[in-house]
């Protein structure tokens, strides 16, 4: 289980500005359990990808903890914890041309000792992340080269590849068209079902956290507005209080998850 409880978090501000501090997080809790995909949702500036930050162990908060199976995260080593925890990021910027294969390969790292090449193992547990992913035929080709949707697939293989049981999601959506949007959630869901991957989105796209995710954590200014199962969060009146909109949520008959529709802009602030 990985766990936030009562986080808060500051990012200080420009120099200019007399080093003053952006609160971002305010006491935020929530629960990532073994086995299940938990959905972040807000809109922009709700402090979602801080949290998933804190989560992952990249960021330390200023108050209260993560934890990781009961363990603090910063009582663990950097390499222990990526053995445990895989981030897929919002976009990925590459230094150096690489091939997909040796993208996949930058997974292996938490497993390597110092000085220490990818042996056969290593390029057998990359190749089994590919084909998870629908990638393999993607091996050779330079990182560059592919559409967004096949950066974001090779991405997660990497991600795989680190044999870590919790992956952290950062938008895994965004800037993507509606097919490659349905590739994603399809991958997440068969990798959460069939290899028992622990996940975590930070998304503020309200029909992919409905038709992937089991649990959600609502998340605005900040601060946490509501968590629990899908059916019980995703509500109008929660949709109204996270983005001031008001949307119809009602259940699908065809997929068998809920969908929410905007209808109009609300009069008046959410919370």
């Amino acid at each position: 289980m990985l766990r936030a409880d009562s986080v808060s978090f500051s990012y200080e501000g420009p120099a200019n500005a007399g080093s003053s501090w952006r609160h971002v997080l305010d006491g935020v809790s929530a629960v990532v359990s073994k086995g299940r995909v938990v959905g972040i949702l807000g809109p922009n500036g709700s402090g979602k990808t801080t949290l998933l930050r804190l989560l992952s162990g990249t960021r330390r908060p200023a108050s209260g903890e993560v934890s990781l199976d009961g363990i603090p995260l910063h009582r663990l080593s950097r390499r222990a914890v990526a053995r445990r925890i895989a981030v897929v990021p919002q976009e990925t910027q590459l230094a150096f041309d690489y091939s997909v294969m040796e993208m996949v390969l930058m997974g292996r790292h938490p497993h390597l000792g110092l000085f220490e090449i990818e042996g056969p193992h290593d390029f057998t547990v990359a190749r089994d992340a590919l084909r998870a992913t629908g990638t393999e035929q993607l091996e050779h080709r330079q990182f560059n080269t592919l559409s967004g949707g096949e950066k974001q697939r090779v991405v997660i293989a990497a991600a795989l590849a680190q044999s870590s049981d919790i992956l952290l999601l950062d938008e895994p959506t965004a800037s993507l068209d509606l097919r490659y949007q349905l590739e994603v959630a399809s991958l997440i869901t068969t990798l959460n079902r069939t290899r028992g991957v622990t996940i975590a989105i930070s998304t503020h796209d309200l029909n992919l956290a409905a038709s992937v995710c089991d649990e959600l954590v609502l998340m605005r200014d900040g601060r946490v507005i509501g968590t629990g199962p899908v059916v019980d969060v995703l509500t109008p009146d929660n949709v109204r209080l996270l983005y001031d909109v008001h949307a119809d949520v009602h259940l699908h008959a065809e997929s068998g998850h809920l969908i929410v529709v905007p209808v109009s802009r609300a009069t008046a602030p959410g919370p």
